[in-house]
């Protein structure tokens, strides 16, 4: 018979083991279907396309994802001991707008992050709709939230698109796009190879329309046409199996950009010439980082695309809701203010759920500086909105890993 000691420690080592366990199912749950489609899937449906070669999608311009191999020391530094630079020092201010029944001639809500709703000629748009708690497959491990969606999903009136960018966590998300397949009736419009993460997540065919570069659709009086961007995608190992892009939205009498996630490039310029002059741009000025400068902008980029695609009015996006680089969490409208009013660049920075009449925009009103950057007010964090330190050990461990 075992002692009473023996049987102790068995339940000890037990309760001990289960817990790894238990935390790797939960990190685990539900990952085959966040994933997405396989790369296997997509191939047979993207390979015909002249930007698919060797079995992947490619940029114009040579461009590396991360930083060369004798960078990566300080980049797995940050990742240990500036990861809570980003966040904000106080609460985020939200708004809750009030969303008319008839769209409007030009005006835009901005949700956070890239998420953003374009009324346009009567038109509605949604933009890279992102209402999950957390940008990654699992449901606890990846960034968080900063602050709460400004308004529930629900409540978005009936769009005429759903436009998305590309495929990573922080633009596509499952639980959204799951949403809006029920709530909404809009077809979404993708570029080439995300229709299959649609078609798993069960997304009506007739609901899916797959663009190439200047591939174009026709939505009621309005064009929408999938434009270069300078980026890469992938949900999970592998990388560029599907297509990335920004998008011009032409209207009977106003045209806007919308960036995306994208480096800078020279395309902006053609882009400009062939589908602009544009009223407004929404253009990425966050989670910028030396290691990644050829695959995110920084905000003096973006007033360079700005110019180049003759820009009218400014909306900088791709910021303020995760904390995805290691500036702090102001400086890039802060920066990007700096820029614009050297260059007499006209500049909107809502508050996250603050609707915007673009043909009557109001007096620019800091909020951001009250709010402040969790660098300029030192305290204890949580998780610093990267999901635990286990992930951050993880995500470290994989860019050591990475091939030179």
């Amino acid at each position: 018979m075992p002692t009473s000691r023996t049987l102790r420690h068995l339940a000890l080592t037990t309760a001990a083991l289960a817990f790894p366990v238990g935390w790797v199912t939960r990190a685990a749950w539900g990952l085959p279907t966040a994933l997405g489609a396989h790369r296997r899937r997509l191939r047979p449906l993207v390979a015909a396309s002249p930007h698919f070669s060797d079995g992947k999608f490619h940029n114009t311009l040579e461009t590396p994802a991360l930083a060369p191999a004798n960078t990566r020391d300080g980049l797995l530094r940050q990742w240990h001991d500036d990861r809570h630079v980003g966040l904000p020092g106080r609460p985020i201010p939200l708004a809750h707008a009030e969303l008319p029944a008839e769209a409007a001639e030009l005006a835009v809500t901005w949700f956070g992050h890239a998420s953003a709703l374009l009324e346009i000629d009567g038109a509605r748009v949604l933009f890279d709709p992102v209402w999950g708690e957390r940008v990654s497959p699992s449901p606890i491990l990846g960034p968080t939230r900063l602050h709460e969606p400004p308004i529930p999903l629900d409540e978005l009136p009936q769009v005429d698109a759903v436009v998305i960018s590309h495929d990573h966590y922080d633009h596509l998300d499952l639980p959204t796009v799951r949403a809006l397949r029920d709530g909404q009736t809009a077809p979404f419009v993708v570029p080439l190879g995300i229709g299959e993460h649609l078609r798993k997540w069960d997304v009506p065919e007739d609901r899916i329309v797959e663009l190439d570069w200047d591939g174009s659709i026709t939505v009621g009086d309005l064009m929408i046409t999938c434009t270069e961007a300078r980026h890469f995608s992938g949900r999970y190992f592998y990388r560029d199996t599907t297509l990335w892009a920004s998008w011009a939205v032409t209207g009977p009498r106003h045209r806007v950009f919308f960036g995306g996630d994208t480096g800078y490039h020279p395309a902006f310029s053609r882009i400009g010439a062939q589908y602009g002059p544009f009223d407004l741009t929404l253009l990425p000025v966050g989670a910028y980082n030396d290691a990644w400068h050829f695959i995110h902008m920084d905000p003096e980029e973006a007033l360079r695309a700005h110019g180049d695609l003759g820009g009218g009015v400014l909306l900088p996006i791709h910021w303020a809701t995760f904390n995805l680089a290691f500036h702090r969490w102001s400086e890039p409208v802060e920066r990007t203010l700096k820029a614009a009013d050297a260059k007499g660049v006209p500049v909107v920075v809502p508050r996250p759920g603050e609707r915007i009449d673009v043909l009557n925009p109001p007096k620019l009103t800091d909020w951001w500086t009250e709010v402040g950057s969790a660098a300029d007010h030192p305290h204890p964090h949580g998780d610093a909105g990267l999901g635990t330190a286990a992930f951050v050990r993880a995500l470290s461990r994989l860019i050591s890993l990475l091939p030179d």
